[in-house]
């Protein structure tokens, strides 16, 4: 072995990684939402830039009510003012009778009710607020009994087990085996452990199944409903028509502002120094880098949208049950680009299509082999079969996910484990067989 030291000429190869390559991967990522924000945020630090917000039109109050009194608008502009956010606290005040309270126990319950967690639960100490307002414990108590009584029901508990009791005896309180379940047997008749129970209590397993109907009914989260979620709009980045002839597919970008160069900009200062002239230069490259950054992000969304309506045409013409398996891997081997690429490509994307819009992501199922050597399933298809079978089972005798494996594999051809079929069945959120039983 020669171990002797020198110097040598090697050529290779690598790739790296430049800010524009790294921004390049990261803008055929972003959603429809985040292009456009982005180029916001460029707009504001390249001078070149110019922003178009071509969706965006002017409004003239004196036109705009006049062309009222004779054809409806398209869009209401009043419905475009962000509603007020929903506070809590205000809900409950106002249901409280401030005359009837004392300063201390106001100021008491304005602190317990600032308290709530967002599903309205009351989790801090008592005798610790009590300390900290210098109340004493029972005023404290008083208080946070009396937030209680106030709708929702179920506002205020300390624990699941006592807001599901209160909304039990709120909504009926002469059903005494419900509220003593749920006051003496909470776990174990969570768990469906109904035997001992019938038996102590000397009831019938249909009345367990009685009460366990009504405690379904009722809001583990009660504040929850108050809460008023803003809302968001999905846009799609690509429309798929079905014409006479074939399913068409064009990009649908005019949610995005058009970008053009400010000419005026650069000619009235690209001479005046060189230090000037470096940056303009530099933002003039940033354009252009841009630009074309934002047509290869379309050229590539257009491909893979385009390879998922050539390889899936039977669920865009007959529904989302005719999916058939496909990876991204696949698409990738096929647009002659890397898997990352297409996974870039298809996040927080969405198409609409004749039958309603979906994720890109949605097409993407992993393949489940069939009896049939020449033929195989996806797992999208394979959960519409078990929520099929859970659906139409005897829910006195449920199917255990052994039954459905086989019942899969002799009706359907389908070749699933047990473990496959438990782990579909989670993800549907479907309970086990045990939870699944009823006693009638």
């Amino acid at each position: 072995m020669d171990l002797k030291a020198g110097l040598w000429q090697q050529q290779t190869l690598k790739l790296a990684m430049t800010q524009e390559l790294s921004q390049a991967i990261a803008l055929l990522q972003y959603s429809t939402q985040e292009l456009a924000a982005f180029l916001e945020d460029k707009a504001l630090e390249n001078p070149l830039l110019k922003i178009e917000n071509v969706n965006v039109k002017p409004m003239n109050p004196l036109i705009d009510r006049n062309r009222g009194k004779h054809q409806k608008t398209e869009k209401d502009w009043i419905e475009q003012i962000a509603d007020k956010p929903f506070s809590l606290e205000e809900h409950l005040i106002s249901q409280l009778k401030i005359t009837n309270l004392t300063a201390v126990q106001l100021k008491v319950i304005r602190h317990l009710i600032k308290n709530l967690d967002e599903n309205g639960y009351f989790t801090e100490d008592l005798v610790e607020i009590a300390r900290k307002l210098r109340v004493d414990h029972e005023i404290v108590e008083d208080c946070l009994a009396i937030i209680q009584t106030l709708e929702p029901s179920g506002i205020g508990a300390r624990d699941l087990q006592e807001c599901l009791l209160m909304q039990c005896y709120y909504n009926n309180p002469n059903n005494e085996l419900a509220q003593t379940i749920l006051t003496n047997y909470f776990v174990p008749f969570a768990e469906k452990k109904w035997k001992p129970i019938a038996k102590e209590l000397s009831v019938s397993l249909k009345d367990l199944q009685d009460v366990f109907d009504e405690i379904q009914k009722l809001n583990p989260k009660p504040a929850a409903m108050l809460q008023k979620e803003p809302t968001t709009y999905i846009i799609p980045d690509a429309i798929i028509e079905q014409t006479n002839e074939r399913l068409t597919v064009r990009m649908y970008d005019d949610f995005l502002p058009r970008i053009r160069f400010n000419e005026s900009y650069y000619q009235k200062f690209h001479n005046q120094n060189k230090q000037v002239s470096r940056f303009l230069q530099d933002k003039v490259q940033d354009y252009q880098w841009i630009l074309r950054s934002i047509e290869q992000r379309k050229e590539t969304l257009i491909k893979v949208v385009m390879k998922i309506v050539e390889k899936q045409p039977a669920f865009f013409q007959k529904g989302s049950q005719y999916l058939v398996p496909m990876t991204m891997k696949e698409i990738a081997n096929e647009l002659d680009i890397h898997e990352s690429t297409v996974s870039r490509a298809v996040r927080e994307k969405y198409v609409q299509t004749p039958i309603g819009t979906f994720p890109l992501k949605t097409f993407f199922t992993s393949t489940i082999q069939t009896i049939s050597d020449e033929e195989s399933t996806s797992s999208a298809q394979v959960k519409n079969e078990i929520s099929a079978l859970v659906a139409g089972e005897n829910k006195e005798k449920p199917l255990s996910d052994q039954d459905m494996a086989e019942q899969l594999k002799q009706q359907k051809g389908i070749l699933v484990s047990r473990r496959t079929v438990a782990k579909y069945r989670e993800q549907l959120g479907i309970p086990s067989s045990s939870k699944r039983k009823r006693f009638n």
